[in-house]
């Protein structure tokens, strides 16, 4: 399967309004907003975990990367509340779940395989600061590495929001809303703009 597989456009994706599709696992259904592959693939989502629902023990051989945005999210190394961001490099291994149930922004299979940093933070006691030339913006990193950059970003009411995707962008809504070239992007979608464009 190849869903919004050329890095070379734009894609915006209002991952809210669409249905939710099963997974191979009993109560945990996605929306998909990137994918290249099938059941193991290179992959963006919206996962949500019914109240109960659990996954089989598994190996991520592409590495998972995930903000917990509603609920509670489970495995053997324990809870994670909404505001958790959880990096799981290739080669880790878990049996996740939720028992309240849970909603999360998932990337699968999009690590450098030699990655073996383990991230857990919790945005929630966190401080954002904030951004030098970037008026109305504060942030809070996440991780960063030569191929990629992960934060959280807080935009001001009203405030004009510049950047120019030198390696291409990627934005997941939280909360709130913003606009762009005259499309409204509320909680839960998603957007990609190729490199160079701004």
């Amino acid at each position: 399967m190849e869903l919004n597989a050329d890095f070379s456009q734009r894609v915006a994706v209002h991952s809210a309004r669409m249905p939710w599709v099963a997974s191979s696992m009993a109560g945990v259904d996605r929306r998909m907003l990137d994918r290249i592959g099938d059941e193991v693939a290179r992959a963006t989502s919206i996962v949500r975990y019914a109240p109960g629902s659990h996954f089989s023990p598994h190996t991520h051989g592409g590495g998972e990367e995930f903000l917990v945005l509603e609920g509670v999210f489970t495995d053997e190394f324990g809870e994670f509340p909404a505001g958790l961001y959880i990096r799981n490099p290739p080669t880790s291994r878990h049996t996740p779940g939720s028992a309240p149930g849970c909603l999360l922004f998932v990337k699968l299979w999009q690590f450098d395989l030699d990655d073996r940093m383990q991230v857990r933070i919790d945005t929630r006691d966190r401080r954002f600061v904030p951004v030098a030339g970037r008026d109305g913006v504060t942030e809070l990193p996440l991780f960063q590495d030569a191929r990629e950059t992960v934060r959280l970003e807080r935009w001001a009411p009203n405030a004009t929001i510049s950047m120019t995707a030198d390696g291409g962008v990627e934005l997941l809504v939280s909360r709130g809303a913003f606009e762009e070239d005259g499309e409204r992007f509320e909680a839960q979608s998603w957007f990609r703009l190729p490199a160079g464009a701004a």
